[in-house]
């Protein structure tokens, strides 16, 4: 359950202090990250309440790396992102869904310990119906010696991040992210322009309410994928029924699921044998948050924490939620599953 009454005013900044106060060891250099993340999304959000008003709805006629068509919100969120955060000496480097390779940090910067990997703005298919998007982003250590992010430090398992969060952009923008020591949410007041304290201590129900999945795939579902999706829906076993609410903005799925409680499901089928959602930018980071909040995350058959990623633009299938819901599809499918 959530507790929705704070009992002061408490901005990102000052909480973020204030957990930073626990821990004597701390540089800062992670709260700096998170500063120049909570400002990315306050300027993201700028563009996305404008996007009605300004040319900046619809297809950039240009493709990113996987091939999808790059919305002109797309371009312009990741390169807020880049710029708000590649001079602040904390980074080594970044990665983007939207980038073929590994962002460097310019020679005229400090370079950091920290690495940043980003979807600037997941959902945007939907932007111009005026549907939630998000951002979503993930920070890892470096591992290497050197200067500059090489492809080790990119390529580690989700269960070495040191942050994970996102941004909802909907009818208020909603900052949510965990650094190991629980899931808190942040609403941006924007007569103030700061985030503030709203959602404490995030906790996800261990039963869902809600099945999040796009059935016009079923014809691709294999028949283990089929039966989990008859059981989720109370036609087979005796799982109690789930309602369907789906959105199609993975952000936003994962966001009603996270507080009502619930089950996003994006199978492996014969069209994505490998799944669809990507590992290092959506799957990680969301798997990072949601186990801070007492869920768990999948790919049908392994926590997706556990995953040793082989590829910066590596995909996966994902069942992501409450507790049960996500044990339930791994006792299904650990057999079917796709390795």
């Amino acid at each position: 359950m959530v507790n929705h009454t704070p009992t002061s005013v408490v901005t990102i900044d000052r909480f973020i202090v204030e957990q930073e106060r626990r821990h004597p060891e701390a540089t800062g250099e992670l709260s700096g990250i998170l500063y120049d993340l909570a400002l990315a999304a306050k300027m993201i959000a700028n563009k996305v309440r404008m996007a009605g008003l300004a040319d900046i709805l619809g297809s950039n006629e240009s493709q990113n790396v996987q091939g999808e068509v790059q919305q002109k919100l797309d371009v312009l969120a990741n390169e807020i992102m880049i710029k708000a955060l590649d001079h602040g000496g904390r980074l080594c480097g970044m990665a983007s869904e939207e980038e073929p390779e590994i962002i460097p940090i310019p020679e005229r910067f400090k370079c950091g310990k920290y690495l940043l990997l980003f979807d600037p703005l997941d959902g945007s298919s939907n932007i111009d119906v005026n549907v939630p998007v998000g951002t979503i982003f993930s920070v890892v250590r470096k591992i290497t010696r050197g200067r500059d992010a090489e492809m080790e430090d990119v390529l580690q398992p989700g269960r070495r991040q040191v942050a994970a969060g996102y941004v909802i952009y909907g009818s208020s923008t909603m900052l949510v992210y965990t650094t190991g020591q629980g899931v808190h949410g942040f609403t941006l007041d924007p007569s103030i322009g700061e985030f503030l304290l709203s959602h404490p201590d995030i906790r996800i129900p261990e039963s869902g309410r809600y099945l999040s999945v796009n059935d016009s795939y079923e014809q691709h579902w294999d028949d283990q994928v089929k039966l989990l999706m008859r059981c989720y829906r109370g036609l087979e076993g005796e799982h109690s029924a789930l309602s369907v609410r789906y959105v199609g903005s993975l952000v936003a799925d994962f966001h009603r699921n996270l507080l009502g409680g619930g089950v996003f499901a994006y199978p492996a089928s014969s069209r994505s044998p490998r799944g669809k959602l990507r590992l290092l930018y959506e799957a990680n980071p969301l798997a990072f948050v949601v186990e801070q909040a007492g869920g768990a995350a999948s790919d049908g058959s392994r926590r997706i924490m556990d995953i040793d990623p082989l590829e910066l633009h590596q995909r996966t299938p994902l069942y992501i939620g409450s507790r049960n819901e996500v044990e339930l599809a791994n006792s299904i499918l650990r057999e079917a599953a796709v390795v």
